[in-house]
């Protein structure tokens, strides 16, 4: 797809076939999703990389939203290191840059996948970290179900707005 092409149409799937996800393609999405931008390229990300099923069981168990895990064949946590960022303050927006790439990749490649909001919610980061068995420095910022999607996917309404676009000043 061209690149305007997935940004529009990309949506968040939460259905899926049990069909695994190939190892290659994983190396896609995680290629894609460090490839973002990051505060003085700090790159301050770690990807943890789920398929196993009592794991996905467990981390459903912890995520109140969490529950279209059960029929993913995999998850992917992005997480920040905090013991070695250059600029801390920033490795929310560098992380979520990495998501977002990853998102569209996804899409790009045939996939479907929703992102499961972790951080800031403290005993959602401390109920994950301990599922994953994440050192201190490391905070997940989200999960991202990620599977072939059982449904047709129809083009999303477009969201644009213009009333929400301000010229120069408000």
């Amino acid at each position: 797809m061209e690149t305007l092409e997935v940004i529009l149409t990309r949506r968040s799937v939460r259905a899926y076939h049990q069909q695994p996800v190939p190892a290659g393609m994983i190396e896609k999405l995680l290629a894609a999703a460090m490839q973002a931008l990051s505060a003085g390229n700090q790159q301050p990300w770690h990807f943890i990389v789920v398929t196993d099923q009592e794991q996905i069981d467990a981390l459903v168990a912890v995520l109140p939203r969490g529950q279209c895990l059960k029929e993913a064949p995999l998850a992917i946590a992005i997480c920040g290191d905090l013991e070695h960022a250059k600029h801390v303050d920033f490795w929310v927006q560098d992380c979520s840059a990495a998501t977002q790439n990853l998102l569209l990749a996804a899409h790009d490649l045939g996939l479907g996948a929703v992102w499961l909001g972790i951080y800031p919610r403290e005993e959602r980061v401390a109920d994950v970290s301990r599922v994953l068995g994440l050192p201190n420095a490391i905070v997940p910022l989200c999960l991202i179900s990620i599977g072939y999607p059982a449904d047709k996917l129809e083009r999303p309404e477009t969201r644009y707005d213009k009333f929400r676009v301000h010229h120069n000043h408000w």
